[in-house]
């Protein structure tokens, strides 16, 4: 299968409640490394959080006391958004293209957003929109691997999918980022589990029947190793900081 980032990006929209209401939060402890990387507090400091999507990431910030506006480009992650977060800023526009005033933020977060980007064009924007001093944070969470029964479904995903173990997550190049490894978990109903991966860009382009098919197998594969119907799903948040 074969896609545009573009298009793989934007196939988030039809799939927005579903996001939202499935895909994993994040630990206080990435907001605190977060501060710790930038050498300031977020309480206080103006955030922009860029592909903000429905808002995870955005409502944490705003939670730890920054002034955060969202940047978000799918309109129906737009609408599940400001159905989540009403009191939060939302503009319209992406990373390549920030719709942000020159010099007007302490942070610009990504949270599992860059990989949407052209660093050609979004370096010079977040360069463009920092403050002198103002940090430029990126993070990915991902489910980990270490876990023998994580690993063994991710092997299953790569297969369906064809995918190697290359990575389209490159750091930036001329910037000098600072990377920390957060673990956490979470225990989740069963159904919620497989409704993640659901949620992804390649379940989205794959289509309802492909990942139905999938699911349904998994969901036969996990029953035995979690028979109360509860899955915990243990993730490492990879976060990386460059100070302008």
């Amino acid at each position: 299968m074969t896609s545009t980032p573009r298009i793989r990006a934007r196939s988030f929209d039809a799939a927005a409640p579903l996001y939202s209401a499935n895909r994993p939060g994040y630990p206080e402890e990435l907001f605190d490394a977060l501060e710790v990387l930038a050498g300031r507090p977020l309480r206080g400091a103006r955030v922009a959080d860029v592909g903000a999507g429905t808002g995870i990431a955005t409502g944490r910030l705003s939670a730890r006391g920054a002034d955060v506006v969202a940047v978000e480009p799918g309109d129906g992650m737009a609408v599940e958004f400001r159905r989540a977060h009403p009191r939060i800023p939302l503009v319209r526009g992406d990373g390549d293209r920030l719709p942000l005033a020159t010099s007007g933020f302490d942070f610009l977060t990504y949270a599992q957003a860059w990989h949407w980007t052209d660093p050609a064009r979004s370096v010079p924007e977040a360069r463009r929109v920092l403050r002198p001093g103002g940090a430029l944070a990126l993070w990915w969470n991902d489910m980990d691997a270490t876990v023998p029964w994580i690993a063994e479904q991710d092997e299953r995903i790569r297969a369906l999918f064809r995918a190697t173990g290359a990575t389209f997550r490159a750091l930036p190049v001329g910037l000098a980022f600072t990377t920390r490894e957060v673990r956490w978990s979470r225990r989740i109903p069963l159904d919620v589990h497989l409704a993640n991966h659901a949620s992804h860009s390649a379940f989205l382009m794959l289509g309802p029947a492909g990942t139905r098919e999938f699911l349904d197998e998994e969901r036969a594969r996990l029953m035995p190793l979690f028979p109360d119907g509860t899955v915990e799903e243990q993730y490492v948040v990879s976060l990386s900081v460059a100070v302008a």
